[in-house]
């Protein structure tokens, strides 16, 4: 289960994560761990290489570099998903949703899933049919356009929205917060919940550098300020290839 059953930050033991110790951010196809996983960064993304112990969050928000974003031509078919990358039936969707079960759903022909249980960490509340989830890609695919993806192969835009190398890409939780959330960066929204506040911006910016992608002067703000109560938190990385 890559994000511990979606357990509330405050229960998040340290093995998992450094937590935060106050919490206080598309529709897009609408996790909990207030660290990400770290490793050498040989792609180049912002900040270098990330030191084996990970980023202090505020050093990692300051390593994303700062550019004006560019919506021009943003077409959210632009980024093909969800796909079924190991051909076992199970789209991208099926997957994130099968790791973060808190209680495992049954799995019949094609991957449909019935029963199960989930706990949608940006507001806290439990979710016992899947279909009421949505999967959020953690910075919404028009944010990535905006950010760097406009310059990418669509290859590499198939790669974003269907990312599974990283715990922290995508993200079940439930429809009306996936849909409030839009493609507005934490400058424009952060999770309802209070505890949520340190997991997803150290989330958020990880997966900005994972993808070595820009945030304009407005974001970079936001982060900085609403970091300020997550003095634990640590961002790991490993730069997607």
């Amino acid at each position: 289960m890559r994000r511990l059953g979606f357990l509330p930050a405050a229960l998040l033991t340290a093995a998992a994560l450094t937590a935060c110790s106050t919490g206080t951010v598309e529709a897009d196809d609408a996790k909990p761990t207030a660290t990400a996983s770290g490793s050498a960064n040989p792609s180049g993304a912002p900040g270098g290489t990330p030191q084996e112990a990970g980023l202090p969050l505020v050093e990692a928000i300051e390593a994303i570099p700062v550019a004006a974003e560019k919506r021009t031509g943003y077409e959210r078919d632009s980024f093909k998903h969800w796909i079924d990358e190991d051909g076992d039936s199970c789209t991208t969707r099926a997957e994130v949703l099968l790791a973060e079960a808190v209680t495992a759903p049954a799995q019949g022909a094609r991957c449909s899933l019935s029963g199960g249980s989930w706990l949608s960490y940006y507001d806290e509340v439990e979710v016992t049919d899947a279909r009421k989830l949505d999967i959020d890609h953690m910075v919404p695919l028009a944010e990535a356009w905006d950010s760097g993806a406009y310059g990418w192969t669509p290859e590499r835009r198939e790669a974003y929205a269907n990312d599974l190398g990283s715990d922290r890409s995508l993200v079940a939780v439930t429809a009306k917060t996936n849909r409030g959330k839009a493609d507005r960066d934490p400058a424009q929204w952060m999770p309802p919940a209070e505890s949520a506040t340190c997991t997803y911006l150290v989330d958020w910016t990880a997966t900005k550098l994972r993808w070595a992608l820009t945030m304009d002067e407005d974001e970079k703000a936001a982060l900085l300020r609403l970091a300020e109560p997550c003095a634990d938190s640590v961002v790991e990385y490993e730069a997607a290839s």
